[in-house]
């Protein structure tokens, strides 16, 4: 198996770090999540350096979605990063991790008059998706005395190389305002009374294992910005959204590096800005590029059951990584008490929820497994916890986070009483 270069395996353990994740398991409990600080700053720098390289006009926007555990979005903050946000409480948690709100982006397709009044009220800027929501954040600002500083999210009706439901740039998306309409949206803004659009975002979607749908997202973003600066529109900022995948199945994906994104797309954005005599600060989006590889899924073996497959059956399931039941992915596993013992026989990976379709790993070559086994799940730093649940009831795990040879809770185990702690009793009962 082909690790990432923060993970090895010595005296027959997996290390995440400095760590043995055998050690982690038993300290922690399992299942358990553990992320690499040291990681994320190796990624994001990594991301910094590849995009300044051709221009010091960059800002890179965290994308929150992915991981929003608050020690991971401080360590970001600390980086320097921004943050695109989703909800309110990305909002908030991204200004407790000391992100600056000059340094945010509201997105969405759905925002509440609750959000845009949160987005006025913490002088946000947001990312307008449709007409509706443009005269709703003109009412809210007139409100509140306060004028806000937009920008319309574009949808460039681009195919791209990725599964549907991450696919957000299609014409068929529910996301943004298609090119079509995008002159009209921004006339009715300049006419607006309380808000100023200064900037545009894009986003085409997610785990893109290629470039060159970012060059053609770029262009178009580019074609557009020209034609609104004639309308009169001063650009701050051009955000060119995120999306560029890992490698999740190593040894087989190709994925590109920070460095042959910047390549690719920085050119085009670059040289179409100058011909239009326009220099916009360049906003990026990275998420899982950022966070998915710093993390792994710790989780104990209950059982090992001989039917029409091997199973093994483990402690986490879909409640905490769905990922393989949403959307078909792929992740690697490793025995975490034997990662240098050769792979003998296949094993279906399964977790403890009542769903035919809990399953983490199919059909997957590993070491003998036995009860009290520890399973690693890789690359399981973007929308693993971000995106579980409390599914049959059971409380969702602890996550952990380990830097150097430092290790700490980052977020406590949740407990039966956590499930009970927002029920209420019925009058009648």
């Amino acid at each position: 198996m082909n690790l990432p270069s923060h993970m090895g395996a010595r005296g027959g353990h997996l290390y995440l770090g400095a760590h043995d994740c055998v050690s982690l398991a038993a300290e922690f409990g399992t299942p358990v999540f553990v992320t690499d600080e040291d990681r994320i700053r190796e990624n994001f720098r990594r991301f910094r350096a590849a995009l300044t390289r051709h221009s010091p006009a960059v800002r890179i926007l965290y994308a929150a979605k992915a991981n929003g555990n608050l020690s991971v979005l401080q360590t970001l903050a600390r980086e320097g990063a921004g943050a695109d946000v989703f909800s309110a409480g990305e909002v908030n948690l991204a200004l407790l991790a000391g992100m600056q709100p000059e340094h945010l982006l509201f997105n969405g397709s759905s925002k509440s008059r609750a959000d845009l009044a949160l987005a006025v009220e913490k002088n946000i800027r947001v990312s307008v998706d449709s007409f509706d929501e443009l005269r709703q954040l003109d009412t809210v600002a007139g409100d509140a005395g306060a004028e806000v500083e937009i920008s319309f999210r574009v949808n460039p009706a681009l195919e791209v190389p990725t599964h549907p439901k991450i696919a957000t740039g299609l014409s068929t998306s529910k996301f943004g305002i298609p090119a079509g309409q995008i002159l009209d949206a921004y006339r009715e803004a300049l006419a607006c009374t309380h808000v100023r659009p200064v900037g545009m975002h894009c986003h085409i979607g997610s785990q893109i294992l290629d470039v060159e749908p970012f060059a053609r997202a770029a262009e178009v973003m580019v074609q557009v910005a020209g034609e609104v600066t004639d309308i009169g529109v001063d650009l701050a900022f051009l955000d060119i959204g995120g999306g560029l995948g890992i490698p999740y199945r190593r040894g087989e994906d190709v994925a590109p590096g920070p460095e042959a994104y910047a390549d690719v797309v920085m050119p085009v954005v670059l040289e179409g800005l100058a011909q239009l005599g326009i220099s916009p600060e360049l906003w990026v989006e990275p998420g899982r590029s950022l966070v998915g590889d710093s993390t792994v899924l710790l989780t104990g073996v209950n059982s090992v059951k001989s039917a029409h497959k091997r199973f093994v059956n483990v402690d986490a399931g879909f409640n905490l990584l769905v990922r393989p039941a949403m959307y078909d992915s792929y992740h690697e596993v490793v025995v975490a008490n034997r990662a240098d013992a050769p792979p003998v026989q296949e094993y279906t990976v399964t977790g403890p929820i009542c769903e035919t379709g809990d399953i983490l790993a199919a059909d997957r070559m590993l070491p003998v497994v036995e009860e009290g086994d520890v399973i690693a799940v890789l690359d399981t730093g973007a929308y693993g916890f971000s995106m579980s649940s409390q599914y049959n009831s059971r409380p969702r795990c602890p996550e952990v986070m380990v830097s150097g040879e430092r290790k700490a809770l980052m977020r406590r185990a949740e407990t039966v009483g956590d499930l009970l702690a927002t029920m209420e009793p019925l009058p009648w009962h």
